[in-house]
This record gives C-alpha cells, structure tokens and sequence, in this order.
C-alpha cells in the first residue's frame, strides 16, 4: 500500500497520512477492545475480526484491479483496517495462554509466533516486489485476501479443551479503570509500555518511508524495497528464533535494554546510508533489535499480569505499539516532506 501511495502521488506526507489512518484507531479503541477481550470468547473475536480483513482486503484489490483506486480510499481503508486490528491484536495476544498447556511455555510461544511472522515478512515482501513490478499491486491484494482463509480454517478447527471462564464485567468503563490503576500501579509493566510507546513515537515509524528510501536513496525500484523489508524480516527472524530457543524468562529484561541500542543505532546509520549492500546490512540489525524489543516486552508483560486482565494489559501494548506509532508516522511525514527525502529522520 506504501509503494502504491507513492506512486500515484510522489509525497511523502501522504505516506505518512497513511500509517496515521492505518494505526490512529488503535489509540483511541484499544482499551475498549481489551475489556471486550477479557469478557468474551476470544476465538470467536478472533473469527470475526479475521472474517472482515478478508472483506477489507478484497474490496482494496477490486478498486485497484478495476483501476478506480483513490487516494482517499486508499486512507479510508487503512482506517477501517486500523480499527479491525484494534479489536484483532490484543485478542490474538491474550489467547495465546489459551492455547497452550504449560503457562512456562508462554515465552517460547510469543518467540515462535513472532519467528512465524517473521518468515511472512522475510518472503511475502521479496515476493511481493516482484509481483508488483509485473502485475502490480492489485494482485498482491487479492494473494494477502486469499491469505486469511488458512487463518479461519485454523481457527474454525481449533478446540481449547480448558477453555478460561471470564466473568463479563458488568460496567465496561468500571473495567477499563481496574485496568488502568493495574497497569500504573505495577512498576514494571507501566515501564515496559512506557518503553514500547516511546519506540513507536520515534523508532518503528521508519517502516512507512521506506518506498522513498528505495526509490529516491537508493534509485531503484520495488524489488529494492521487496529486498529491504525481507532484510529487516530475516533479521526479525533470527531474533525470534534466538527467544525461542531460550529455556526461561529470566534475563530478558537485559536483551529489551539491548535491543533498544542496537534498533536505536541502526536507525540513526541507516538514515545516512546511500549503499544498497550497506542499507540491507543495517536493516537486518535494525530487524533484530526490534523484534527482540517487541517479543520480551511481550513475554514479560504477559507473564507478568493476572489472567483475569491480561486481556487489558495487551490492549495497553497494543495502543503502546501501534496507536503511538500513527503520531510518529504523521510527525515524520511532515518533517521528511520539508526536507531531503533521503534522509529518515534530519
């Protein structure tokens, strides 16, 4: 959607208008999600949330291949997207100690979930970047609709034998509250989402500019972006993979506090980079160091809240995450479009 922003319009505000539509409803919505998350059957939240992505994702394909795609509508549709995930994310991330037996185990599944993500993001770009170049974007939209039917077969089949009984609370607002003082009351869960809102605000908007990057930094086209994105995946992947391979928790709390510096200084060079090789290579560390970041803070905050509110407590990192992330994009968009755009952040 990046590549295509781009191109029909050549602004990089734009870019940034539409990683602010796609993320803003996060923000606003997710604290609502996560008290819906915590008071009803999380697989069937999940069932419907995948059901209408799959409406978002053929509806985009048709405008694009029936060439009657607008900006406007392509603005309009990562809003409604943006709000789907709000309800999606923090579901999908609580229902992971549904589906595991051995709560020890929790780590280890985050890591392997996000090693699974990863190899989307390390092959579906590369891809993606080919198919764009000879059939355009319409037909990666119509694969990424397509896409989501494995996702609903998985889930229609999927059986918790000991599913979790949520008491519904009876005022949503009253919820939302207990939830509150909960998060600000525990130290080191208000730290971790204080961490994560402050990556999003200044670090993980890079991912939306990196169609000006490719094209207008590094001359080139959209395989170069597909080269780009597969990078920082495969760099994600690895980090995944390494917390997945550790038998505990314990020292994770340092590798988040590495994870920053190396994300951190990867960026700030990347920023200044013109070389492809040298690019790809401070990608893949930026790929790393993030991922690592996002998994333990996940990790740590899901071992770290009662059942009974986990549901809240990743509605806070999802708004951390991504509703923070939209205010970063758009500030940055603003910035780049008065500046060179071959550098991220002046």
């Amino acid at each position: 959607m990046a590549w295509l922003v781009y191109r029909l319009t050549d602004s990089v505000f734009l870019l940034g208008v539409i990683g602010f539509a796609n993320y803003i409803p996060s923000f606003f919505l997710t604290p609502v999600t996560g008290v819906i998350s915590d008071g009803f059957d999380r697989r069937k939240i999940l069932l419907t949330t995948q059901s209408l992505s799959i409406a978002q994702a053929f509806l985009l394909a048709g405008l694009v291949l029936s060439g009657t795609i607008a900006v406007w509508h392509l603005v309009a549709l990562s809003f409604i997207l943006g709000i789907i995930n709000a309800q999606d994310m923090p579901t999908r991330q609580a229902f992971f100690l549904e589906m595991i037996e051995n709560k020890d185990d929790l780590g280890n599944a985050i890591a392997l979930n996000s090693s699974i993500v990863n190899v989307g993001r390390l092959l579906g770009p590369a891809i993606g970047g080919i198919i764009i170049a000879a059939a355009g974007e319409g037909m990666c939209f119509l694969l990424n609709g397509l896409s989501f039917s494995g996702i609903l077969i998985a889930l229609a089949r999927m059986r918790i034998e000991h599913p979790q009984k949520r008491p519904r609370a009876a005022w949503a607002v009253q919820a939302f509250k207990e939830g509150v003082r909960y998060a600000y009351g525990c130290a080191p869960i208000r730290w971790l989402l204080m961490l994560i809102g402050l990556s999003s605000l200044v670090g993980f908007p890079y991912t939306i500019f990196l169609p000006v990057v490719a094209r207008d930094t590094l001359n080139s086209g959209p395989h170069t972006l597909g080269f780009l994105m597969a990078a920082s995946g495969l760099g994600a992947l690895i980090g995944a993979l390494f917390l997945a391979s550790q038998k505990s928790i314990a020292g994770l709390g340092d590798w988040v506090a590495r994870a920053s510096f190396i994300f951190g200084a990867g960026l700030m060079a990347f920023s200044f980079s013109h070389e492809l090789i040298l690019s790809l290579f401070l990608i893949f560390f930026m790929g790393f160091g993030m991922i690592i970041q996002l998994a333990s803070c996940n990790t740590l905050l899901q071992t770290l809240a009662d059942d009974d509110k986990r549901g809240r407590i990743m509605s806070f990192y999802t708004m951390a995450f991504m509703g923070v992330t939209p205010i970063g994009s758009l500030l940055a968009g603003s910035i780049a479009h008065d500046n060179v755009p071959a550098v991220l952040y002046p």
